[in-house]
């Protein structure tokens, strides 16, 4: 079972681990290394931020990019450096031809259009991203045919098991299975939700069997970073 987004190595399954720079991941684990949109709401990383990212990526050859991306849940608008770092990562993990962990919180749309835009025909074809992990998915199922085109996979979140997210739940039914995963976002402090749950919820919402369901989730999580020198 593959937890697909999480920032602690101390889980019993395997699991994609997102992170800054500092630790190194287990043995289970598939390190994703760049800069959180939220380093980007009141100040700007140290001078030389994108280069030393560069430099840990090309001596790390089995890492992604990310988490990257733009934030509209911490405050309405979006500020020009984090729009700018967001699409300096983007051209990094391009040219170095990574996998990508997105967040997009309140602002998927706008995600999905700056890709296209930083990104040149030529290279969206020849998929010099070779995937996209849209992280924590939620409140755009309109979008779900652009991600598929862009070889996006969408995980589910923890918030599969409110009762009360019924909107969320019915769009989790119709996202494509061929790109579902699951996720945590477990961060190391609190209670973490329960992988086993939540595949069992996704299972019943999609009338298959949790085994059945597993080995299509793990399928999937291979597909995303099937590109790296693992």
């Amino acid at each position: 079972m593959i937890d697909s987004h999480t920032h602690t190595p101390t889980f019993w399954t395997q699991h994609f681990i997102c992170e800054p720079f500092s630790g190194e991941p287990g043995e289970n684990d598939v390190c994703f290394l760049g800069h959180h949109p939220w380093e980007f709401l009141d100040s700007v990383p140290p001078e030389g931020w994108l280069d030393n990212l560069r430099e840990r990526l090309l001596k790390n050859p089995s890492a992604g990019v990310g988490e990257i991306g733009l934030d509209r849940l911490k405050q309405k608008s979006i500020p020009d450096a984090m729009q700018e770092a967001f699409e300096a990562q983007l051209s990094l993990a391009s040219c170095l031809h990574r996998p990508v962990v997105l967040h997009g919180a309140k602002c998927w749309g706008r995600v999905v259009s700056t890709i296209k835009r930083v990104l040149d025909i030529s290279a969206l074809r020849s998929q010099s991203i070779p995937s996209f992990l849209f992280h924590g998915f939620s409140r755009s199922a309109g979008l779900i045919p652009e991600i598929v085109s862009l070889n996006g996979f969408i995980s589910v979140s923890s918030a599969i098991l409110n009762d009360h997210a019924i909107n969320y739940r019915k769009m989790v039914s119709e996202i494509p299975l061929d790109i579902l995963l699951v996720e945590t976002d477990y961060t190391g402090e609190g209670d973490c939700a329960s992988l086993e749950a939540m595949v069992l919820m996704l299972a019943k919402l999609r009338s298959l069997s949790a085994t059945d369901l597993e080995h299509i989730l793990d399928q999937n999580a291979h597909r995303f970073i099937v590109s790296l020198s693992l």
